[in-house]
């Protein structure tokens, strides 16, 4: 039987500022406090699963454990056809480097790639979005959502966050790096995966 959320407090399992504040703000009318992992100095669990689903419950039942509050985690990732499904689960982790992440590497790394496979245009991909909310007790709650779009290059506007500036969704001219965050919001993956959760377990 699905679960209701039924507190005034919420950890968004999560040290990335710019994801939580898309949660701060797909949230808002819902009048609850959200608590990121990275304020209440939650360790960042380390991330063994292949999926998306299966990365997203390992960082929600941490933070709700650890919290000891209901904690909604998602784990987001970019999808590119003619790269077989990449960088999918491992879409943050082509941004790393020593000194932290450097997405502008990552999507240069992500057209090279590209490139060197001459993929016909356009280059279709999609940004995807798992959310599990858990609870202390063990349970937890899972929804999808997903964004199709294209590749685009060079990429174009200073929004948003991640690959957001080489993404362009179907039906827009813009990417999501040059869409005010309202826009974005309105349409993004994580967007529909939250209209999903609010639906399954906010009302």
């Amino acid at each position: 039987m699905t679960r209701k959320f039924t507190g005034d407090r919420l950890v968004i399992a999560t040290h990335n500022r710019g994801k939580l504040v898309e949660f701060q703000t797909l949230l808002a009318p819902l009048d609850i406090t959200c608590l990121s992992a990275g304020e209440l100095g939650l360790a960042e669990p380390e991330e063994t699963e292949t999926t998306f689903i299966g990365n997203c419950r390992i960082k929600a039942h941490a933070a709700a454990r650890a919290s000891g509050l209901p904690a909604l985690a998602d784990d987001s990732g970019l999808t590119v056809d003619a790269l077989d499904g990449a960088p999918g689960v491992h879409t943050a982790d082509w941004a790393a480097t020593p000194q932290g992440r450097d997405f502008g590497m990552a999507m240069a790394k992500t057209w090279a790639l590209l490139e060197e496979k001459a993929a016909p245009m356009p280059r279709h991909a999609q940004f995807r979005c798992t959310l599990v909310l858990a609870w202390p007790d063990g349970h937890d709650e899972q929804v999808e959502g997903d964004c199709a779009g294209q590749l685009v290059w060079p990429r174009r506007g200073a929004e948003g966050h991640g690959y957001d500036p080489m993404f362009q969704p179907d039906g827009f001219a813009q990417t999501f790096g040059e869409m005010p965050a309202g826009q974005k919001n309105a349409i993004s993956h994580r967007a529909r995966a939250v209209a999903k959760m609010l639906a399954k377990c906010f009302t």
